[in-house]
């Protein structure tokens, strides 16, 4: 992948994952790939390919009619054999998530390095891990930072990190309770004024490729982008004006989410809820993006809402 002149390689590209976001990618990157003459491939789960759900069945007929070729493998399994499995490949784009259990990055990240892959995009499509670092109550994220620092360590293998604030979709999830549309609620989490960055998939996957494809070759860099970058308090204003609704608004402050995760640290969505209310980490401006320096036109929040509302 590395070459002298700054170009970048387009052989041999592995995708993990054929999830919400590996499709994203997948959707964006494979035609591109395709039209320079190379192929593209994607590593799913065993029971993908032996027993697919009824999405997984439509994900793929969708692969195969982007010409992607689907390979097979448990991302459990030891480290030796996932980095036999990325051997044959010059670039990995990791966009599994922890479908593995903890320690699953830190096992692909290492397995990458030994396989000698010469550029790697780490799952890494979250917040600003560098800022939140170590004992943010989050396992998860503190694994992604010691990600960052293991391939920081080394010099084999290109990385890019690309950083996307959360899913835009998430803030609207009954279970992350931050906007409930069917019970008209909306939570501000640590206060109105506390900020989240968001993203939408296809625009990771519309990004993703972009920054993959830039040239001169981006390497050894972490890549901000951004649909939006919000309050809970702009928030809940774009929700109320979009909606035409008048919701229950309610702050949560950082001691009551702490106070709620020490009743239940095993939580996911209240670790989440905490996490998010931080502020530090969890934003950036909007301005200094990839996609705002490159003008490329992404999905803001309320734009998002009103697709989904059919508004």
């Amino acid at each position: 992948m590395a070459t002298d002149n700054g170009k970048v390689d387009t052989r041999d590209i592995l995708v993990l994952g054929a999830g919400q976001l590996g499709m994203a990618v997948l959707r964006a990157l494979a035609p591109r790939i395709r039209a320079a003459g190379n192929s593209i491939t994607c590593l799913v789960a065993p029971q993908m390919l032996n027993n697919p759900s009824e999405q997984e069945k439509a994900n793929l007929e969708e692969l195969r009619s982007l010409g992607v070729t689907v390979i097979s493998l448990d991302l459990s399994a030891d480290e030796d054999s996932l980095a036999e499995a990325f051997r044959p490949y010059r670039t990995v784009v990791n966009c599994t998530g922890f479908v593995a259990g903890p320690g699953t990055q830190l096992r692909i990240t290492r397995a990458v390095i030994k396989a000698g892959v010469r550029r790697y995009f780490p799952w890494q499509f979250g917040v600003d891990y560098d800022i939140v670092g170590r004992g943010s109550g989050q396992p998860v994220f503190d694994e992604q930072y010691e990600v960052r620092q293991l391939l920081r360590s080394q010099d084999a293998v290109e990385w890019v990190i690309v950083s996307t604030g959360m899913f835009t979709s998430f803030l609207f999830e009954p279970s992350f309770d931050v906007v409930n549309l069917d019970r008209g609620t909306i939570h501000g989490l640590g206060s109105w004024d506390t900020k989240v960055t968001v993203t939408t998939p296809e625009d990771v996957g519309r990004l993703t490729t972009e920054i993959l494809l830039s040239e001169p070759r981006i390497a050894n860099e972490v890549v901000f982008v951004a649909g939006d970058t919000i309050s809970y308090g702009h928030l809940a204003e774009v929700v109320e004006r979009v909606t035409g609704r008048t919701f229950e608004k309610t702050e949560w402050t950082l001691d009551k989410l702490r106070a709620d995760l020490a009743e239940a640290p095993s939580d996911v969505m209240v670790r989440y809820r905490a996490a998010f209310a931080l502020g530090d980490g969890m934003w950036w401006d909007k301005s200094g993006t990839f996609n705002e320096r490159r003008r490329i036109k992404v999905t803001d929040v309320e734009g998002y809402l009103r697709a989904r509302l059919g508004h």
